[in-house]
């Protein structure tokens, strides 16, 4: 299939899911986009806000926030736990993720590490079998391929420390949502019924697919009332209603009752941290992104650097050359990735080294314009010192400059398919992101060393990369994706796209990708990347995955002259980028069940 034909057959099942959604709610048209707007983003007045995320009704639940006079973080603490009842992916309470935050008044950004953490009883060889081999399945998708989870604490944190409404205000759509029940989309409907065979409880088979197991059908009206009485405890207790108390009992029965060793102690000495973003600067924009243990940040300023020395607006989008530079400098920063990255409260991680612009000029002078580098030429830098597809990102901005930028995770898609009986919400398989022995790799193909071992209490290494982009010290770009091992080389792209090539919102988002991770060494590509381009890269000595792959889903945000301007990526039909109505509506209808 074309790119062409692939983006209209996306952007028609977008605009249809829409249509039939204002049929069954009209009162959604007040906030989301008409067709027009889907197609070319409108420009929302300056005096406005925005949201977009991955989920229509988690957007239009952050605008509304805004609308009731909340700021950006406490319509993106309202659009998280949105998402943890209609986009179940990803959206969650039983994993974690990063925020990044900035505050136009005190003008300076945060990072806000809410990423899970290993069980205090976890150890670093726990899952090698006697032979020596790493057992990938209990890794994966046993009890104990759960951390301990962040989202909570982490969403809560950015409640108390920089937003503006009560607790009980932003959370009061979730629970609605939960509570009351929502139609069930095309997408969720596909998506829940695809993953079946990934719930592995009699209570996540009856959470997700029903009391018959027969899956969720488009129009459904679907009730999580074990779910909205966990987020209930959550608004009226805050952190404790979670990590101790009823809540945290049933997550240990839950774990424990499958043989896993995770704790109340655990549970209850779990702490989100804030932590300075790393930052970086290109073609004269300041760049503001995740630290360490997020990988993001760091590998995305530092190809950033090695491509500045390139003069990529002279080259054709996409063409054989633009994207052979691109792939010469996501090789490099993958393989210091593998060595170099992990929790900084375990282990040193080189940060200043990895972003400096000396080190990307001599990683720039490497790069042959004519011929490929082997992976296996292509070592960590040994003079410095020793993520899903269905990761989920939301960005928000408000009137006033303050500016939200969201990752969070339970890693596979529904994380291990363990749901907590009881409390309605699926556990993380996130210990899979440590390294179970040196040069093992994950799920996505990473290859980590020591400094990502597991040890209890230690965070895994990720690739989620929520990103602020300055203009004249000004936010001028929000900009995030879930993709796994493929977020960091999406996010730089869509500056690329805008920096480079002055794309606006929508094009940025939905022009064909390409990803390279060191190892292995192949281009994973889009439809839409031509044989004729492929050819003359493999004449280069690159060589492709077998067939192209969508990956990746962009929510960005930009701040231009005339406004806002916003887009949630065609990819995923059910996006949404929602400006902010002009009075507060309440247009969130719940349909009658």
């Amino acid at each position: 299939m074309s790119y062409k034909m692939y983006f209209r057959n996306q952007m028609s099942r977008l605009f249809l899911s829409i249509l039939l959604l204002f049929v069954a709610n009209p009162v959604f048209a007040q906030a989301i986009y008409d067709r027009d707007a889907l197609f070319h983003p409108e420009l929302a007045p300056a005096e406005r806000g925005m949201v977009v995320s991955q989920d229509k009704l988690a957007s239009v639940v952050g605008a509304e926030i805004l609308a009731a006079g909340g700021n950006a973080v406490d319509a993106a603490v309202a659009t998280g736990f949105a998402l943890a009842v209609t986009f179940p992916q990803a959206g969650n309470l039983g994993g974690g993720g990063f925020m990044l935050v900035h505050i136009a008044e005190e003008d300076k950004t945060y990072a806000l590490d809410y990423r899970e953490i290993a069980p205090l009883s976890f150890y670093a060889e726990m899952f090698i079998k006697p032979d020596g081999s790493v057992d990938t399945n209990s890794k994966r998708f046993g009890i104990d391929s759960s951390g301990v989870p962040g989202t909570v604490a982490g969403l809560l944190l950015a409640q108390e420390k920089w937003g503006r409404l009560g607790r009980e205000q932003v959370l009061e759509p979730a629970i609605k949502l939960a509570a009351e029940g929502f139609r069930v989309s095309d997408s969720l409907s596909y998506s829940l019924k695809r993953a079946s065979g990934r719930f592995r409880t009699n209570e996540s088979k009856r959470y997700f697919l029903g009391e018959d197991l027969a899956g969720r059908n488009p129009g459904d009206i679907w009730v999580q009332s074990d779910l909205a009485d966990t987020l209930n405890a959550v608004s009226s207790q805050g952190v404790d209603g979670f990590y101790s108390g009823k809540i945290a009992e049933l997550i240990v029965k839950q774990v424990q009752t499958l043989g896993g060793f995770m704790t109340l102690e655990d549970l209850a000495s779990y702490k989100a941290v804030v932590r300075e973003p790393v930052i970086g600067t290109y073609r004269g924009y300041q760049v503001a992104s995740m630290p360490p243990p997020s990988s993001g940040g760091v590998h995305l300023i530092q190809m950033l650097n090695i491509l500045e020395n390139a003069d990529l607006n002279s080259l054709e989008h996409n063409s054989s050359d633009y994207l052979h530079l691109l792939v010469e400098a996501m090789k490099p920063a993958y393989a210091d990735r593998s060595q170099h990255l992990g929790d900084p409260d375990f282990v040193h991680v080189p940060v200043d080294q990895l972003i400096s612009k000396e080190y990307g000029g001599d990683l720039w002078k490497q790069i042959d314009p004519e011929k490929a580098r082997p992976s296996e030429e292509i070592a960590p830098f040994n003079a410095i010192p020793q993520e899903s597809a269905d990761t989920t990102h939301f960005s928000v901005w408000d009137a006033e400059g303050n500016v939200v930028s969201n990752t969070y995770t339970l890693n596979f898609s529904y994380g291990n398919g363990i749901a907590v009986d009881g409390a309605g919400f699926l556990l993380n398989n996130e210990i899979d992101d440590f390294s179970a022995t040196p040069g093992a790799s994950n799920a996505y193909g990473l290859i980590g060393g020591h400094a990502n071992a597991i040890e209890p209490g230690k965070r895994p290494l990720s690739s989620m990369t929520p990103t602020i982009v300055f203009n004249d010290g000004k936010p001028f770009m929000a900009t995030g994706s879930p993709g796994g091992s493929r977020i960091i080389t999406t996010v730089l792209q869509s500056i690329l796209n805008v920096v480079d090539h002055s794309m606006n919102a929508a094009e940025a988002v939905s022009v064909p990708r390409i990803h390279h991770q060191w190892q292995p060494d192949q281009i994973y590509w889009e439809s839409g990347i031509s044989s004729d381009t492929r050819k003359a890269l493999e004449r280069k000595g690159h060589s492709f995955t077998g067939s192209p792959r969508t990956f990746a889903k962009l929510e960005i945000i930009l701040e231009l002259e005339a406004g806002l301007q916003g887009a949630s990526d065609p990819r995923w039909p059910e996006s949404g980028a929602v400006v902010q109505p002009e009075t507060d509506n309440s247009t969130i209808e719940r349909p009658a069940h």
